[in-house]
């Protein structure tokens, strides 16, 4: 299986021109900084800066990120920065929705396996349709009035407790959905203002 195919989930990928004439450990010195935080390790290169986090403070700029690679490269344009980050953040995020829609499809299952069969129904004896209902007065019956049903044991069970419903997996799936996406997009676009505002 291809990853690099599938691995953008989780990867922020991308490259930044660097000022003319701006050397190599020019550019590394630079940004170091953004790599000294507590929980971050680092380790430096002719041409490039290999990173990597564990249990990293909010305040990092870049916690969203766990690890990554960063390379300075040359073409006939010029210098530039290229970026391979990886975030278990965004990852979880991608899998949440699969897993709240899981859940939907288990709640649709067992609450169609709990449904009283047609042929079950139509088996009640008479006895217990009787029984169903409380002793009516004369008055009352007279007058046509219906008589009130008696409450079973596990109808008194039931009460209070929520039917088993596939909406709320479905409301979690879609606040994931929407935070994925608006976090993949807001991060690429954060980490590469950040690298330019430290190259330049």
């Amino acid at each position: 299986m291809n990853w690099h195919l599938i691995d953008w989930v989780w990867h922020v990928r991308g490259n930044l021109s660097l000022p003319v004439q701006q050397t190599n450990s020019e550019t590394l010195g630079k940004i170091e900084p953004l790599f000294q935080e507590v929980g971050t390790t680092h380790e430096l290169t002719n041409d490039g800066l290999v990173f990597s986090k564990k249990n990293q403070p909010s305040q990092d700029k870049m916690a969203v990120f766990d690890n990554g690679v960063l390379s300075i490269e040359k073409n006939q344009d010029g210098s530039f920065l290229r970026y391979d980050l990886t975030s278990k953040t965004l990852l979880f995020c991608f899998l949440a929705p699969l897993f709240f829609l899981i859940m939907a499809e288990l709640t649709i299952v067992v609450k169609h396996l709990q449904k009283p069969s047609t042929e079950v129904s139509q088996s009640v004896s008479d006895k217990a349709k009787e029984e169903k209902y409380l002793i009516q007065s004369p008055i009352d019956k007279a007058l046509g009035v219906p008589a009130p049903e008696k409450k079973s044991e596990k109808d008194k069970e039931g009460q209070g407790k929520r039917k088993l419903s596939p909406t709320a997996a479905y409301v979690f799936a879609g606040i994931f959905s929407i935070l994925y996406v608006i976090g993949r997009i807001r991060e690429a676009l954060s980490v590469k203002s950040l690298f330019r505002k430290y190259i330049s």
